[in-house]
């Protein structure tokens, strides 16, 4: 869910994706040219003990929504995609050419979504780009809009509430994983340079381009004591920490190959190093304390 407080800009229309009359009504009541569609459930953890809800509003709210583009003759569409579509990779790092295999319901809604614009785009004529996003973190450097979200599951809000007090401990999901340090790694990428992405998505599509996948990372992983060191290190606060079981369906890392990005969109990571993450994410998170 969105927060109403977060549109700055344009009239905002709340309606569910799974209402297909519903969706089809704003299309004609606003006629828009391009659609950017991150709606969706995202937590791998809950897609694992319902999946109908994932298929449910990840997967069919996305077809209505497509079949609005179509009936309304809109042809562009940068969907927000997951590096969970590739599922427990043999090689590292992962190329949009890497086998999507996924080992969960929430990747597996998504890669679905990423099949039917292919198809859409064949015959319906859609122009397309899908983000595979690796791990987002940080917050607008300016600190208006920052990581609400309930339940919290990401790391780094996470870790940054252990070190304010704001929750007794971290929990450590797996130590026993074949990394350096037993922990999950993740390649980890600032929003800012997220959100740049996709206004060179658009640019790129209506420049007739299209159709793209292409992974938005970095190339560098981090583990999860990275992470913990580093939120530590940037608060001057220890993060109380609790090693526990893996859960189901993570995988033991997920680091991107994000050279296509780079080629097609000419886009290039401007703050996604780790440290700069955590201090945007501090500075967002002291700022609501």
């Amino acid at each position: 869910m969105g927060h109403e407080k977060a549109v700055r800009w344009g009239p905002l229309a709340k309606v569910d994706l799974r209402d297909r009359d519903g969706v089809f009504s704003v299309f004609e009541a606003y006629r828009p040219e391009a659609v950017v569609h991150f709606a969706a459930c995202s937590f791998v953890g809950e897609s694992m003990q319902d999946p109908g809800k994932y298929f449910a509003n990840n997967t069919v709210g996305s077809q209505n929504l497509l079949d609005a583009l179509v009936a309304h003759d809109v042809r562009d569409i940068v969907f927000s995609s997951t590096c969970a579509t590739y599922g427990e990779p043999d090689t590292m790092p992962i190329s949009e050419q890497t086998p999507q295999q996924p080992v969960n319901p929430y990747g597996r809604s998504k890669l679905m979504v990423e099949e039917m614009l292919e198809w859409y785009g064949q015959i319906h004529g859609l122009r397309w780009a899908a983000l595979r996003y690796f791990n987002v973190a940080g917050a607008d450097p300016d600190a208006d809009i920052g990581e609400q979200h309930d339940p919290e599951s990401h790391l780094i809000p996470l870790a940054i509430w252990a070190a304010q007090g704001k929750r007794d401990q971290l929990s450590v999901f797996g130590t026993d994983y074949p990394t350096p340090d037993g922990t999950a790694i993740r390649d980890y990428i600032h929003v800012w340079d997220l959100v740049q992405a996709h206004l060179l998505a658009l640019d790129f599509l209506q420049a007739d381009g299209g159709p793209l996948q292409a992974n938005l990372g970095t190339g560098n992983g981090h583990s999860v004591r990275q992470v913990i060191d580093t939120v530590s290190a940037i608060t001057g606060r220890p993060v109380p920490s609790v090693d526990t079981d893996r859960r189901a369906g993570d995988p033991p890392e997920l680091v991107a190959d994000a050279r296509r990005a780079t080629q097609q969109l000419q886009w290039t990571p401007q703050r996604s190093d780790l440290p700069t993450m955590v201090e945007d994410a501090w500075t967002w998170f002291r700022q609501q304390s």
